[in-house]
């Protein structure tokens, strides 16, 4: 099975940052992600493993694919009916669109668009084709519970310290640990958070041997102090990034492949004012998408489309010819590319003059001898059966006149 275990420095390089995205706004964009498959599934009524297996197929997907490429909601909400199914919890798509539009604007939801149902569709071909069918995720809620249950002390704490680090599960899917450390040392590290912040210190637990010098060594080995407080600066930061966005704009909406941010692009500044006299005189350059190309910001490239693109070449007669060359010949007369030449027609043949004997047919005789009564004339539209009989004469009553 992949790994899908990275350093940081692979978390600076993904496809988005190499696409031109920045690291913080691409941070960004994981967040907006995951807690939307959050909130999503909480209205649909979903169990925290579904919706924890969404996020991480949201993260692995953007460890191979840009952000500028697939739109962020349409992964979203494919990552969360794709879980669903794996969860065996499952959820019909259009439920989930529907979900997804009441708690998106016009210009987000723009980017499914004009028809959501196959862009999720279509995507979630290309999400199992990126995570390798590798459906089974372990997340830390279990592992939580479990090491909560050896420990020893105030009950009232102690449930006070397990929410608390419950709590830090949920809002670390919106950060990429999840991409670098196990389900486990993740557990360990909020556990060590949460009774941080709660005064709760686990002093005694279940199952200590002499050998154990703090109560993660029964259940993790070769785990350092710095890797738990790395995690858990990663989970703090996140709550001051959120301060400091609150008094920021929202991000831009995502757009659909090749389009602009906005189905209502915003006025550019007049040119005049910013551009020299010399340059004013110069013709606006032709709108570039966000590939490069140019083109025309207006055409949607849906998701349906990446997915089976193929490079085609153009006819070979619009093919440029290499210079000094001269043209091919025509073809000759009658020549037909796909099919030979017709054959010659068949040489005619004079047939013998015909008699005057061929014209005149001798009377058929009759099969019935002189002596014998002929028949009744027959029905219009039968025949004789064997024997001269009519062919429904054997048939019972209730046969013959249906």
């Amino acid at each position: 099975m992949p790994c899908w275990y990275y350093d940081k420095k692979d978390l600076r390089e993904t496809p988005s940052i190499l696409d031109g995205i920045s690291f913080e706004t691409e941070r960004r964009y994981r967040k907006e992600g995951a807690r939307f498959i959050m909130e999503c599934g909480t209205k649909m009524g979903l169990g925290h493993n579904t919706m924890a297996t969404g996020v991480v197929y949201f993260h692995r997907f953007y460890m191979c694919h840009s952000f500028r490429s697939f739109p962020r909601y349409v992964t979203a909400c494919c990552c969360l009916f794709f879980a669903g199914k794996v969860e065996e919890t499952p959820k019909k798509c259009r439920d989930i669109i529907k979900t997804a539009r009441g708690i998106l604007s016009d210009n987000y939801f723009y980017s499914f668009g004009e028809d959501p149902k196959e862009e999720v569709m279509t995507l979630e071909r290309i999400l199992l084709q990126t995570i390798k069918f590798d459906l089974q995720v372990e997340h830390p809620y279990t592992f939580l519970l479990k090491y909560a249950k050896c420990f020893k002390g105030d009950q009232q704490k102690l449930q006070k310290m397990v929410q608390m680090a419950w709590n830090f599960v949920n809002d670390s899917l919106s950060t990429v640990v999840c991409l670098q450390w196990e389900p486990e040392i993740i557990a360990v590290a909020l556990i060590h958070l949460a009774s941080k912040l709660s005064k709760f210190t686990v002093q005694d637990w279940e199952g200590r041997q002499p050998q154990h010098q703090r109560w993660w060594d029964m259940f993790v080995s070769d785990v350092t102090m710095e890797i738990l407080e790395d995690i858990c600066h990663q989970v703090l930061d996140l709550y001051q990034s959120t301060q400091k966005e609150a008094l920021q704009p929202n991000s831009p909406p995502q757009k659909p492949p090749s389009r602009a941010d906005s189905p209502t692009p915003a006025k550019a500044p007049n040119p005049s004012v910013l551009l020299p006299p010399a340059a004013q005189q110069l013709p606006p350059p032709p709108p570039i998408n966000n590939n490069g190309n140019l083109g025309d910001p207006s055409k949607i490239q849906p998701i349906k489309s990446l997915s089976s693109a193929v490079p085609s070449m153009g006819p070979v007669d619009s093919l440029p010819m290499p210079p000094g060359s001269a043209p091919p010949a025509g073809p000759p007369a009658g020549y037909h590319m796909y099919h030979a030449p017709p054959p010659p027609p068949p040489p005619i043949v004079p047939m013998p003059y015909p008699g005057p004997g061929w014209g005149v047919q001798p009377a058929p005789g009759s099969q019935y001898p002189a002596n014998v009564a002929q028949p009744p004339p027959m029905p219009p539209n039968m025949a004789p059966g064997p024997g001269g009989s009519y062919f429904n004469a054997g048939r019972p009553p209730q046969q013959r006149y249906q």
